[in-house]
């Protein structure tokens, strides 16, 4: 039995490339020991695909099948699996790993879509503790995003360290940060939330969704913040969000790399401005099994709005082309079924 999929066989710049991806009929994979095959119907658009793709964050074995924020149905298990076939679940990120409380920065993590095939595909297999059912307040479509941009948002969000009635700033307003201001004011409904954003469109995103304040990258927010949420790929926000902390204030960057494109804006850095007075910066590392579990009742029981933009499996090349060239708004998925 064969299934469609959208293969990586080389890294490329997609902003030359405008078909980085290949439309392939393979093999559907079959589960083992301990695994589930998930018929999929939806599978969110990353930024972290641009990576894999750019060569950023290269896949250690081409060609793969990318994608790490899958929906689907439980169509067949493995020996040794006890789980209801027709089951809703999500697969992230985290593919499978070392199974403790530090699985996302342990040597064993294996990422879904880098390490092995992922989500932009008819099927896929993963070990069953590393699928996640998805609440029955979400589609299919409206679910995708939560796995990854969503749960690594609710990630970052705890790494802030932030209390109620405390200020929280995000730099970059797309399928993550549109996330996080939901579950910020669900969390902290005393706290105000400032938005950096270039774009227009995505400021007025913003103000819809509550926020407080919008400002471009380089403006400075009417208060000093607590903490900031970096979830951009270049270099500019992280200094200009260090201007804003309050002494004591943590900068936490939500990305998996950095393009190297203003790299030179860190030569900007002033240690007496920028990082004095104890602020500090933490990077998020990759996502638990743990995150996603925790992240998804909570979102639904906001319920979180996920803005959406869908594109059919064949024309990922034509979503992944508009994530990496044009401005954002919310998350785009690909519909699979």
């Amino acid at each position: 039995m064969l299934m469609k999929a959208m293969l990586l066989d080389r890294c490329t710049s997609l902003l030359e490339d405008n078909a980085p991806l290949k439309s392939v009929e393979l093999p559907v994979p079959e589960p083992g020991p301990g695994e589930i095959l998930i018929e999929i119907s939806a599978c969110g658009v990353c930024h972290t695909e641009l990576d894999e793709i750019e060569g950023r964050l290269p896949p250690p074995r081409l060609p793969v099948i990318p994608g790490h924020q899958a929906v689907g149905r439980v169509v067949m298990l493995g020996t040794g699996v006890r789980r209801e076939r027709g089951e809703r679940v999500g697969v992230g990120w985290i593919h499978h790993s070392s199974g403790d409380t530090n699985e996302n920065i342990s040597d064993q993590f294996i990422a879904t879509g880098l390490d092995v095939n992922g989500g932009y595909a008819e099927y896929m297999t993963v070990p069953d503790h590393y699928a996640t059912a998805i609440p029955e307040v979400f589609t299919d479509i409206q679910a995708a995003p939560l796995l990854c941009a969503g749960a690594i948002g609710y990630r970052a969000l705890n790494l802030t360290g932030l209390a109620d009635g405390q200020a929280l700033g995000l730099t970059g307003f797309g399928g993550s940060a549109h996330l996080v201001l939901q579950l910020a004011r669900h969390r902290f409904p005393n706290g105000e939330i400032f938005v950096f954003a270039r774009d227009e469109t995505a400021r007025d995103f913003a103000t819809s969704l509550g926020a407080t304040w919008v400002g471009n990258t380089t403006d400075r927010a009417p208060v000093m913040l607590d903490a900031v949420i970096d979830t951009t790929p270049v270099w500019l926000p992280v200094v200009e969000a260090l201007k804003n902390l309050k002494p004591g204030g943590r900068l936490v960057i939500n990305a998996i790399r950095k393009e190297d494109g203003d790299k030179s804006e860190l030569l900007k850095l002033n240690y007496h401005e920028h990082l004095w007075m104890e602020r500090e910066i933490k990077s998020v590392a990759n996502i638990t099994r743990h995150d996603i579990a925790a992240f998804l009742p909570l979102a639904a029981e906001i319920p979180i709005t996920t803005e959406v933009q869908t594109y059919p499996l064949e024309e990922a090349n034509d979503a992944l082309v508009a994530l990496k060239r044009e401005p954002v708004r919310g998350a785009k998925v690909l519909k699979i079924r």
